[in-house]
């Protein structure tokens, strides 16, 4: 049998074979990890999410046990509705003879000035 040109060392052959599945190996873990902390990271966001729906269910909660109470009607029915009580005395206030009812004016709003740009804008393109 002829001698090969070269010698095959199949202990070196196992080292290189070795390597390059510990190579693999590392590289499919690395993507796992890459996953696991995507995942974690959207399961923290979820729970951010849940926590604040939570909080909100319990502002309504309170909000609607409030609403439902006789309290809270009575106090619309006073401040808002304008409803009166028994025993309660309407107070109307009126202004004293020869008095001038107080004018409030409302200041006029200042104009602000435009920029050249913005005058060819409105030119050309409109609003």
């Amino acid at each position: 049998m002829p001698a090969l040109p070269f010698n095959i060392n199949t202990r070196r052959i196992a080292v290189f074979a070795g390597i390059f599945i510990l190579a693999l190996v590392m590289i499919e873990l690395n993507s796992r990890l890459e996953e696991l902390n995507r995942l974690d990271e959207q399961l923290s966001q979820a729970q951010i999410a849940a926590t604040h729906s939570m909080q909100t269910q319990v502002v309504f909660q309170t909000q609607v046990a409030h609403a439902n109470s006789d309290a809270a009607v009575a106090e619309w029915a006073r401040d808002e509705a304008g409803y009166m009580q028994a025993g309660d005395q309407p107070v109307i206030p009126i202004g004293q003879d020869g008095s001038d009812p107080v004018i409030v004016a409302t200041p006029l709003p200042t104009p602000t000035p435009m920029q050249n740009w913005q005058i060819w804008q409105n030119l050309f393109f409109g609003q």
